[in-house]
């Protein structure tokens, strides 16, 4: 693991200590009479770039999603990591997997995230949705969470029955205790539900509302929107449910999302929010969509586009361009510098992060694009295991020396051979080399 660990581990406790007072104090003496923007940052669950309608997608219905985008910035290259627990750790942190992964639904203690910055500075905290990152009940709060709804944080994510606890009557946890629900309730209006009481108790100052959620993820199972929604059920028993819902998820999602911005404009706090929406990976496998009437397949798990090319949609009225499309690449390490600069934060600058700030982007400026981003996938931390690539574009290079151009092999099924490439190849994978090189012996 990194030796950076231990100086983010002193930095944390420097954070929680409170000698980030005065700049409390700096800050809100130099912000003047307008109250630092809003942040409500929505992560769907396994949601490829191909599922909403704004970006090309011919298969579901997303009207929130593409009239965000349409008032908006929508990012088209924007990347995710393969897996669940891999993108939660790198978005929260910045920081890309080789340097602090240690294992599946684990985020190591010693990281700091930006609830810990933001939270440092006045900002109200709270996640809502699915946690999967372990640490037990105090977790959220250790990571910079005033407070929290939830599944799986501690609790499994299948009963004694054997029966999924997300969606029909789940099985949550609030706030330090655990809650059942038993008379129809549906898990993802329960967390959203939260996420709006939250706003509203907390429109008087600035917020982060973090929304990681439940919704696309398996089981396939019935919305209280489907024809043959039960009340009654207590979950299923089938892993990954009935494909031919999924549809009625990726439309029950878009009206949750659709939900927290009614409540913005409910709070008149529409004007000063900045809502980034995204997903955590590639659509899961059985998936089958249409994008721009091409047949695309989940790849949830895999290191090709259909795993890691997520949706990335920015809206913030006055700032955010009307129907901006941005093309320059964005990873999830991003994220974190973008939201601490969206509030004049500068306290991440200490820390050695990987991402680097989309703000100007986001308001259809020129910024400062990457050339390269860097990926580093492996599902339990197993070094031996990790796939390992630079990309540009159109290119992609493999630490094992598979070189693709991704542009006209998607899947990735015909390697380029050295002796075959012109000039301009031979620059570009000299360009990714060295970006590898960058990360080799970090582990």
């Amino acid at each position: 693991m990194d030796k950076t660990n231990n100086s983010r581990r002193d930095f944390l406790k420097t954070v929680s200590g409170g000698i980030l007072s005065s700049l409390f104090i700096t800050w809100r003496c130099t912000s003047g009479r307008k109250q630092k923007p809003n942040i409500v940052l929505i992560m769907a669950d396994d949601l490829g770039f191909e599922c909403i309608g704004a970006n090309g997608g011919n298969s579901y219905s997303t009207p929130v999603l593409d009239r965000l985008a349409a008032e908006g910035t929508r990012f088209e290259h924007c990347y995710a990591q393969p897996l669940c627990t891999p993108s939660r750790v790198q978005l929260m942190t910045g920081i890309y997997n080789v340097r602090n992964y240690t294992d599946f639904g684990v985020l190591d203690t010693s990281q700091v995230t930006f609830a810990n910055l933001l939270k440092q500075v006045g900002y109200a905290t709270c996640v809502v949705g699915k946690w999967q990152l372990g640490g037990g009940l105090e977790a959220p709060h250790h990571f910079g969470f005033d407070e929290y709804c939830l599944w799986q944080l501690t609790r499994r994510r299948m009963d004694d029955e054997n029966r999924d606890t997300r969606y029909p009557n789940p099985k949550l946890e609030i706030n330090h205790e655990e809650v059942n629900y038993t008379n129809g309730e549906y898990g993802p209006d329960v967390v959203s539900d939260y996420a709006c009481d939250f706003m509203q108790h907390n429109q008087n100052r600035p917020f982060l509302l973090y929304y990681p959620m439940i919704l696309t993820h398996c089981p396939f199972d019935p919305t209280p929107d489907s024809s043959d929604w039960n009340p009654k059920s207590s979950g299923s028993l089938n892993y990954k449910g009935d494909i031919k819902y999924f549809g009625n998820m990726v439309s029950y999602m878009d009206k949750m999302v659709g939900k927290i911005v009614n409540k913005l404009e409910e709070l008149s706090l529409r004007e000063n929010t900045l809502v980034l929406f995204t997903g955590d990976n590639g659509t899961d496998e059985p998936v089958v969509s249409y994008l721009d009437h091409k047949e695309i397949s989940g790849g949830k798990g895999l290191t090709t586009d259909a795993g890691t090319h997520v949706p990335l949609i920015v809206n913030w009225p006055g700032v955010t361009p009307e129907g901006h499309i941005c093309r320059d690449m964005v990873d999830f390490s991003d994220i974190f510098p973008t939201i601490c600069d969206c509030t004049e934060l500068t306290t991440h600058r200490d820390l050695k992060i990987d991402g680097r700030s989309f703000l100007p982007q986001l308001k259809g400026e020129k910024g400062n694009p990457r050339e390269w981003i860097y990926c580093w996938f492996s599902r339990n931390g197993n070094v031996e295991e990790a796939r390992v690539f630079a990309r540009n574009h159109r290119y992609k290079l493999y630490q094992t020396g598979e070189f693709y151009d991704i542009q006209n092999d998607i899947l990735e099924k015909v390697p380029l051979h050295t002796e075959d490439l012109g000039e301009p190849e031979l620059s570009i994978r000299k360009m990714l080399e060295n970006a590898l090189e960058q990360y080799k012996n970090i582990r």
